[in-house]
């Protein structure tokens, strides 16, 4: 479930809560924090309004496939966030 947070995103951007790393494999290996990498995967907890004739596709809540290097890291009341366009997102799952 998405967070409420006090900050609105303008235009087509959106905030997006990454997932926590992956801690182990899947056959029960746990990965040390050195080779982690970084998640693609989070929830989005706000939305900017979009641009002039592009309304914002994506709402708060929604769980989004994004790129890699996609966004802006930002911490916020102690919480790690992501601002990034609405294009840098891949898929809404």
């Amino acid at each position: 479930m998405a967070t409420k947070v006090n900050i609105t995103p303008l235009h087509d951007r959106v905030i997006v809560k990454p997932a926590p790393a992956e801690e182990k494999t899947a056959g029960g290996i746990i990965i040390p924090d050195t080779a982690k990498e970084k998640p693609q995967r989070g929830t989005v907890v706000a939305a900017g309004p979009g641009k002039k004739d592009e309304p914002t596709t994506v709402k708060s809540g929604d769980t989004v496939l994004y790129g890699k290097y996609a966004g802006t890291e930002v911490n916020f009341d102690g919480q790690d966030y992501l601002i990034m366009r609405e294009s840098d997102i891949l898929a809404v799952i």
